[in-house]
């Protein structure tokens, strides 16, 4: 069945730019939970995100990969204004998010964000085909559009919508929720979305079918992904260009054939090393990585990894590295990775 095309939305934004633009710019996010000042206590914040800067470029799938707790989720959860930043700035196609040429209503028709349950994301008095349908009637469609324009999208992710339409969130499986939670996600035509750890709940035979869907909806759409996940192999299935999180900060970001062939990050070697292998050749003799990542409401200074580095030297404890280039489009906040830093393992023997 062909893509039901309608003129449900007139566009809010024209497309500023080709491929190759950025679609969706952060600078300086930050997010910090809890911290509360008194006469008699001081409870310091949580340092979930703590000033970070990317890009999403359009047509392309960023990964974002990292240990639990390192604000991969968070950065998700800030950009669609789900939880407000406390700093920092969100440009999508050029337009600030929140301001008044793009307001929140229309970014988030351009952008839809795919949750890890797919249960609880679903409601469970509505059907599927109203499920699908909301979006659309909130923004003006009418019910019978709305239906016909979720029937199509049903059957675009794989769901017969004269089988699955009238069913409940507990009458499906789990890999058919996550189908529907998709063709939600699809309603209002949106050009970016957000998947976090949208498929790692899921069986693997499901998963590798959801992923596979993923992949074809993208090229069908013309879509922009960020696809959040602790599984590499499946960010090294699905991305493009990686970036590794630590600790609320980017601890590098790059083509995701330089990220895993090439990591210049220390973290990010330690992340690849902790890969499971098939090969009896290459068995695992030594854990990759030691201890657990400091607290976040008092984050060691100077690199957050050098509490864990194989690499610290004094100059990690108190001097914060700045991204610095590894090649034209290979960014790594690491002193190793920039020449001049005075790191003495950079020194000549």
């Amino acid at each position: 069945m062909s893509v039901v095309v309608d003129t449900m939305f007139p566009p809010d934004l024209v497309d500023r730019g080709g491929a190759g633009t950025p679609l969706l710019s952060v600078r300086g996010l930050v997010k910090y939970f809890g911290g509360k000042r008194g006469a008699l206590f001081h409870k310091p914040a949580v340092r979930a995100v703590d000033g970070i800067d990317f890009d999403v470029i359009k047509g392309e799938t960023l990964g974002i990969v990292g240990e639990s707790g390192c604000g991969k989720s968070t950065t998700a959860r800030l950009i669609m204004h789900i939880i407000a930043p406390d700093a920092g700035e969100i440009l999508f196609d050029g337009e600030a998010v929140g301001s008044n040429e793009l307001d929140l209503t229309a970014f988030r028709k351009q952008t839809q964000m795919i949750f890890q349950d797919s249960y609880a994301s679903l409601n469970p008095r509505l059907t599927v085909e109203d499920t699908v349908a909301f979006g659309p009637r909130v923004h003006g469609l009418s019910r019978k559009a709305a239906v016909a324009r979720a029937h199509d999208l049903l059957e675009q992710v794989g769901l017969d919508p004269v089988r699955f339409a009238g069913r409940y969130p507990h009458e499906i499986s789990g890999g058919q929720r996550q189908r529907v939670n998709i063709a939600r996600g699809l309603a209002l035509e949106p050009r970016l979305l957000i998947l976090d750890e949208a498929v790692s709940a899921l069986d693997k035979s499901v998963e590798a079918q959801v992923l596979n869907l993923l992949l074809d909806l993208k090229d069908k759409f013309g879509l922009t992904y960020i696809f959040i996940s602790h599984d590499l192999n499946v960010v090294r299935f699905m991305s493009d260009r990686v970036m590794v999180m630590y600790l609320g900060k980017v601890a590098e970001v790059g083509p995701s054939e330089a990220i895993f062939n090439r990591p210049g990050h220390p973290y990010t070697q330690a992340l690849l090393a902790s890969m499971p292998s098939m090969d009896p050749d290459h068995r695992t003799e030594e854990a990759p990585i030691a201890g657990d990542p400091p607290n976040p409401i008092n984050p060691p200074s100077g690199c957050r990894f050098h509490t864990r580095c194989k690499m610290a030297a004094t100059l990690c404890t108190h001097s914060e590295p700045a991204l610095h280039p590894a090649s034209s489009d290979h960014l790594v906040a690491c002193h190793l990775a920039n020449p001049d830093s005075g790191h003495p393992r950079l020194k000549p023997a």
